[in-house]
Order: structure tokens, then sequence, then C-alpha cells
């Protein structure tokens, strides 16, 4: 059975302003990194390949999608209760995602200038598609009384040092996970227009194809780079990152499972296909995979997530610090002991498959 954990009621900024939701594992975060070395990469093994995202970059295929038509201009005060409020939740989360990716991809443009002139241009035109995006959502909150202050999101969020072979690898995840959580959403509403509660998911085709061609170039900057998928420790952190991207993405959804029913779908399912999708999608940029057929697979991962609502009630009642500490250690010890159980599976050999393809 798929449960909620409480949703939690709206703290406002300022009129009309939503004050950004608390830092925590599962909320986007910001990054940055150590930018020398990726204007010093070699790119040469991915040369045709980099050149070829950037056209298509540069070819900017959603120019025009992004225009708020006559659906948008009505009351949605019919969407209200639980269902609002996972909603709002829904579309500042997405929203705070793709302004971190703005942000990063601006900085690298601009750390890059003069320096790396591909690349350069390449995160100029990511951050275009980031910045088109979170613009795009956060005009959609507005619908519903409330908007987020991106500049104050700017000066006031943490930012987290990642290395250059850390950012390849989780913006690569990030992008093509983003795919599937877009195309499916959509696919599913477009057999089922009766669930269509808002017209920002008509969008979400064209949108889902911008995550596309933004995980193809991460995909050629990793292949350009053979110590991320020829060495035994690539191995190991891509099969690192693939479990806590599909550990975070299902505590995600077990959240906001309130969101996902009220637009008709069941969230194990999604996060089953989600998950399934984009571990064989990984499969063409990673030297390993894991295994999402292993009978116990999918079960480890909602144990981590019943743990996670555990912690959110924790976290929630009124006990001293110190004793909520205590009430958390087997919770949190429940989710690393499943997360080290799903990395000690026998994983899929990603470059056997290539070859066998070829």
């Amino acid at each position: 059975m798929v449960t909620a954990v409480p949703t939690p009621t709206l703290e406002i900024l300022r009129p009309g302003i939503k004050a950004p939701v608390k830092e925590t594992l599962l909320t986007p975060r910001f990054y940055t990194t150590d930018f020398d070395a990726i204007a010093n990469m070699a790119l040469e093994l991915q040369e045709e390949e980099i050149q070829a995202s950037l056209d298509e970059l540069r070819a900017d295929y959603n120019r025009y999608h992004f225009v708020r038509d006559e659906e948008f201009k009505q009351s949605w005060e019919h969407i209200d209760g639980e269902t609002r409020l996972a909603f709002i939740d829904f579309l500042e989360r997405s929203c705070t995602s793709e302004f971190s990716g703005f942000l990063l991809f601006k900085e690298l443009s601009r750390q890059l200038k003069g320096r790396n002139p591909q690349l350069a241009e390449a995160f100029a035109l990511l951050a275009r598609d980031e910045a088109r995006h979170a613009g795009f959502i956060n005009k959609a909150m507005s619908d519903f009384g409330l908007s987020l202050d991106l500049k104050y999101l700017t000066q006031k969020r943490t930012y987290t040092f990642f290395p250059p072979e850390w950012v390849i690898y989780t913006v690569y995840l990030s992008e093509k996970i983003g795919y599937w959580r877009y195309i499916l959403v959509y696919r599913h509403l477009e057999e089922h227009p009766e669930h269509r509660i808002y017209p920002l998911f008509r969008y979400f085709e064209n949108w889902c194809q911008d995550e596309n061609r933004h995980g193809d170039f991460f995909k050629a900057l990793l292949r350009s780079q053979p110590n991320l998928w020829k060495t035994w420790q690539s191995r190991l952190w891509a099969r690192f990152f693939l479990l806590t991207v599909f550990v975070t993405h299902t505590l995600t959804v077990f959240e906001r499972s309130d969101f996902y029913k009220s637009i008709g779908m069941d969230a194990r399912q999604y996060n089953v296909d989600v998950v399934r999708h984009t571990n064989e999608t990984a499969a063409r940029a990673f030297p390993e995979v894991l295994d999402t057929n292993h009978p116990q697979f999918f079960d480890r991962l909602e144990i981590c997530s019943q743990a996670n609502e555990k912690l959110t009630a924790i976290a929630q009642n009124n006990q001293p610090t110190v004793v909520k500490f205590f009430q958390k250690l087997p919770w949190i010890a429940q989710i690393v002991w499943n997360m080290l159980l799903i990395f000690l599976q026998k994983p899929i050999n990603a470059e056997a498959l290539r070859g066998q393809v070829h």
C-alpha cells in the first residue's frame, strides 16, 4: 500500500511569494564545481557527437513552445485542499530543479568563455532551456496565487561542490530520468484526458525532448572521458549514482502519492516504470547498470521509502532534538542497509550489452 506523509502547509515569504521549501536530502540542490577542470577536458573521443549535440541545441526546437494559451486564462480555485497543496509542491520542486540547472549551466558558460568556446556555447544554450522551463513553471504557480522569488533562491540556497565527474554522472541521470518522468505523465494523460487537471501537462511532450537533448550532450561528455566508463572505479560510481537517483526518485514519488492520485496515476507503478526506463537508457552511456529485474530490487526501494516516512514523522514531532536523533537511527540504518543490498546485487554489464548490439 502506498502511503504519504502529511502535505505541509504553505509558508509565505511575503504576499504572493512562497517561502522556499526547507532544504532536505530530497529537495533539489544547487551545485558548483571545478570550472578549470571542465575547461581543460579533452573531448576528441566524442568530438563529432558533442558537435552534433551542440547543433541540436542551436536549433532551439522549443523556441515558440512555452507560450501560455487561452486555457490558462481561468480560475483554478476548483483545485483545492490536499490536491492544491500537492500540486503546488510539485510545481515548486520542479521549478527549483530547473532553476538549479540554469544557475550551474550559466556559471559554467561564463567561466569557460574564452577558454573553451564550444563548451561555453553549449552550456549557455542549456541554461537558456532551463531558464525557460523554470520561468514557465513559476508562471504556473502564479495561477495559484504564489510564485518563487528566484533571486532570493540564488542568494539563500546552499551550494554543494561536486567534482566534474560527479556533475557529469548526476546531470546526465537527472536529464534522462526527467525525460521519462515527463513523457510517462504525458502519455498517461493523453490516454486519460479527464485527469488532466491543468494545461501545463500538455507541454510535457516537447518539454521532455529538451531533457533528452540535454542528456545526450552529457552522454557525449561522459564518453569523451575514459576514466568515467573504462575503469573499475567508474563501474562502482555508475552503480552508486544510479542507486542514489533511484532511491531519491522513489522517496519523492511516494511522498507525492496524493499528487499522482489526483491525475489518475498509481505512484508505485509510475516509479517502477520511470526507474526501469531510466536504467535501460543509462546502459547506453554507463559501463554498468543495476538489475531492476532482481526480485527484491523494488521491494528494497520501497523499504527505504517507508523508513523515510518514519523519519519525516519524527522530524515533525515535539520531542527534544537528542531524543529525535536516537529515534531516527534505526530508520537511517534501514535505508543505508537496503541501499547497500541493492548496490551489492550483481550488476548488468552495459559494455557487453552494447557489444552484442553492434
